[in-house]
């Protein structure tokens, strides 16, 4: 089974393990992603401040390559990429004449009906078919994991159809549970961890950090778990910052649910890049292996 695959810029750069454990995990469960070509960056957050007929016509440009490829479907692993295309494309249904003028600009148009899908999205259905819990060889049950979806995974610039309860989305749980994993239940799972604040605003985003941190902590969490290589990033980064200002203890690591499944398929954490993490988070992969041998 083949799919259409956006990575996006920052699975190209600071979040490449990502990429890489996207592409390895999706192939152990029989989905091959296929990255569309020549495939331009879909504006973030910067073309939405800067202009908003750019922030709809660049990830529209990319819908129209992987329509004209003949795919039905694009994955979408970064949360911001994923939000920026989702809305993209319930603008250009919405309007038919933005429609219009932007295809007028692209060689290939976007005629619509291509299913643009988060990470979650696609591992859930996985779930549903059985074929995810037939790949599971290690079951981590002492890991006791926060999920965090941080906020652009649930709440959306424009009114489009979201997959998950907004409130209180339970796709990673979902999956986490077809792996052996209990994720524990927190107040700031859909909370900001400030974005890119923390490069123009530092102290406010590492307050917010600091926040998420201490819940997650008083809930007895060993682990974050993520879908958005913006919230990683933050988290794992700035960590150590986050905790010595705040006086915190204890350090988190960050894991993708990529990581999580993987581990679980009996993937290494070498063939993972755990091993790249600020936080080292190879050691508790480590540790619970141990019990698992003991067992």
């Amino acid at each position: 089974m083949e799919i259409a695959y956006y990575p996006g810029c920052t699975l190209q750069q600071s979040s490449s393990l990502y990429d890489v454990q996207s592409q390895r995990v999706f192939k152990e469960l029989g989905i091959i992603l296929k990255e569309i070509e020549d495939w331009n960056c879909c504006g973030a957050t910067s073309a939405g401040k800067y202009d908003d007929f750019i922030a709809i016509a660049m990830p529209s440009r990319n819908i129209g390559i992987a329509e004209q490829d003949g795919y039905s479907e694009m994955v979408i692993p970064c949360s911001a990429c994923y939000s920026r295309t989702l809305v993209a494309q319930q603008r250009l249904a919405d309007d038919p004449a933005l429609k219009d003028e932007i295809n007028a600009e692209l060689t290939k148009k976007v005629k619509g009906g291509l299913k643009v899908s988060s990470i979650l999205e696609v591992l859930l259905t996985t779930v549903e078919s059985g074929m995810l819990a037939d790949k599971v060889v290690k079951k981590y049950k002492n890991l006791k994991p926060v999920c965090y979806y941080g906020c652009m995974m649930t709440r959306f610039p424009y009114g489009v159809p979201v997959p998950d309860d907004v409130e209180n989305p339970q796709g990673m749980e979902t999956i986490l549970k077809t792996l052996g994993i209990k994720a524990l239940d927190w107040n700031y799972k859909t909370d900001c961890c400030g974005a890119s604040a923390a490069i123009n605003d530092h102290d406010t985003s590492i307050n917010l950090m600091a926040k998420i941190m201490q819940d997650a902590i008083a809930r007895g969490a060993n682990c974050f778990v993520v879908t958005c290589p913006m919230c990683q990033l933050n988290l794992d980064a700035y960590q150590d910052e986050i905790c010595k200002k705040h006086e915190i203890q204890e350090r988190l690591p960050v894991f993708f649910i990529t990581e999580l499944v993987g581990l679980a398929m009996g993937l290494s954490p070498k063939e993972l890049q755990v091993d790249r993490h600020f936080v080292d988070s190879v050691s508790l992969v480590q540790e619970l292996d141990k019990e698992l041998e003991a067992a």
